[in-house]
């Protein structure tokens, strides 16, 4: 009787132990959250032994880290958003400056008026362009532009952005040079968004090409491929990135977000765009996805 009571006494003290440890060791807990920073990367730990504080100090840190990773998004999309407005201001304010130029000049001179209108009717067009690449490029990161895919014909849209630019491409003397092993080609995409990644290619070649522009289009794939002008060389790793610029591409109408824009395009039909440079020859492959 006395041995059970004495086994009964060290069980209950040892208990006692235990519980006053764990209560030490949540109290410590509790400590080192209230006095630790929020951006502060310090993690619990936890000395008690036994799988339950162990998995209540695996819990906690993950929350913590999980709070401190939407912190850090919260801050590079704050740094991305400034870094945005700076660029897309600046190429705003170029053509807009340029415009009231002319309007000055517009008030005082008549036998020029058509020309400086028409100058005029240029800038305001390119602030127009600008406008729409970076609403359409904000909205495709945040996807607000979910696109409804089907199988498409892939060149009809091609044949309507030649046929847009037209104009442009003969001005700068370029006869596009198209191959392709099936003209009823058909690949899984947005048709209206298809035309749009054609446009943004084709000026690409329009504003920082040599004067050619070759197009092939194989199996899934459609190679868009032209020579450089005179200026810096792109690195081919970095074409796709927001607001890249190899040259004074701003002087020429481009902000830098066609080719982002593609390649954003690309992602959500399911494709990719992808970039190499072979001597002074660009080329820009499409890869799409065939159901």
């Amino acid at each position: 009787m006395l041995t059970a009571l004495i086994v009964s006494l060290c069980a209950l003290c040892l208990a006692v132990l235990r519980l006053t440890a764990y209560r030490r060791q949540l109290c410590e807990m509790a400590r080192v959250l209230e006095e630790t920073p929020a951006e502060s990367n310090l993690r619990l730990t936890v000395s008690m032994p036994g799988e339950p504080a162990r998995r209540l100090c695996r819990a906690v840190n993950a929350r913590l880290e999980s709070a401190c990773a939407l912190r850090q998004e919260a801050v590079r999309s704050e740094r991305e958003l400034k870094y945005t407005m700076a660029c897309i201001s600046h190429d705003i304010r170029t053509p807009l400056a340029g415009a009231m130029g002319y309007l000055e000049l517009l008030s005082g001179e008549q036998e020029r008026r058509e020309e400086y209108t028409a100058t005029i009717l240029k800038r305001l067009k390119e602030v127009e362009d600008l406008l729409d690449s970076l609403f359409l490029y904000t909205r495709l990161l945040n996807s607000a532009a979910a696109l409804s895919c089907e199988p498409t014909q892939a060149l009809l849209p091609l044949w309507n952005a030649l046929a847009e630019l037209c104009p442009a491409l003969e001005r700068a003397g370029i006869e596009p040079a198209i191959s392709c092993e099936n003209e009823e080609m058909c690949v899984w995409a947005n048709e209206e968004a298809l035309g749009r990644v054609y446009r943004n290619l084709i000026l690409n070649a329009l504003r920082h090409g040599g004067g050619a522009l070759s197009i092939t289009a194989r199996k899934n794939t459609i190679c868009f491929e032209n020579p450089l002008g005179p200026g810096p060389r792109p690195d081919a790793a970095h074409l796709f990135d927001r607001f890249y610029q190899a040259g004074p591409a701003r002087s020429q109408g481009g902000a830098g977000l066609g080719l982002s824009i593609v390649r954003e395009l690309m992602a959500q039909m399911d494709g990719q765009a992808a970039a190499e440079l072979e001597g002074d020859t660009l080329r820009i492959t499409l890869t799409f996805s065939v159901r």
